[in-house]
């Protein structure tokens, strides 16, 4: 399975309110790399993820994915902080939302990847928060399981849910070989999903901190876990003024 796309940021200058919020900032992300941008809250974690899915234009300076631009690639699968589901359908009624032409076969395996084997007949109301979040991104893959763009897709969750929707999301990732950006405030989220941080902070945007992380992330041990996460916790507190 190919890899996903490369993605090449280059912002010359984006004003949100009439104050300058990115100028001059670059980055780019490798096919198939794993990033997570993590900062403040309103630092503009979710508007790079905006750009990156060709949703907000307004900037002067390029967005391209696999060297086009994003308004014009491929829609990603995206994945927000609460699963905005469509609560007139089923859980197959959302899939097929974003898929008309897939088989009632597809639809199962699509579930099952997430762990929702047998639920294709119920209501968003009848599944718990973390199963909720389970069945956005299987409509997210279905979308594109070669772009993933993550926006704090665990928030407001039991540790536990959290936790066991980490491994699954590394493990289809993993197996997608997909390009996916990470949006996070958690050190934990950022030293268990992705191979590589970014830390942005600042008026304009500015990038303080480019960390590689090493082992794959589905493979990682609770050892890795924590040496990455005292990582990622340095590099934010002396980012701290």
């Amino acid at each position: 399975m190919a890899r996903g796309p490369g993605l090449s940021l280059a912002i010359d200058r984006l004003t949100f309110g009439g104050r300058l919020l990115f100028e001059d900032f670059r980055l780019e992300v490798a096919p198939g790399e794993i990033l997570a941008l993590i900062g403040p809250s309103g630092v503009g974690k979710s508007t790079l993820l905006r750009i990156l899915a060709g949703v907000e234009t307004n900037f002067t300076g390029q967005a391209l994915v696999d060297g086009w631009p994003a308004a014009k690639a491929p829609v990603p699968g995206l994945v927000f902080q609460d699963a905005r589901l469509l609560p007139w359908l089923t859980c197959e009624g959302n899939l097929r939302a974003v898929c008309p032409q897939i088989s009632d076969e597809a639809v199962e395996l699509a579930l099952e990847a997430v762990g929702l084997s047998g639920l294709g007949p119920a209501w968003p109301r009848q599944l718990s928060g973390g199963m909720q979040r389970r069945l956005g991104l299987a409509r997210a893959l279905l979308v594109n399981p070669q772009l993933l763009l993550l926006d704090e897709p665990f928030v407001s969750l039991d540790l536990a849910v959290v936790r066991d929707l980490q491994t699954l999301v590394a493990g289809l990732i993993a197996r997608s070989q997909a390009t996916a950006v990470l949006v996070s405030h958690d050190p934990q989220d950022a030293a268990r999903l992705p191979n590589r941080v970014i830390l942005i902070v600042g008026r304009p945007v500015r990038i303080v901190a480019d960390l590689t992380l090493d082992s794959a992330p589905a493979q990682r041990t609770r050892s890795d876990i924590a040496t990455y996460e005292d990582r990622i916790e340095t590099a934010m507190l002396e980012a701290t003024p």
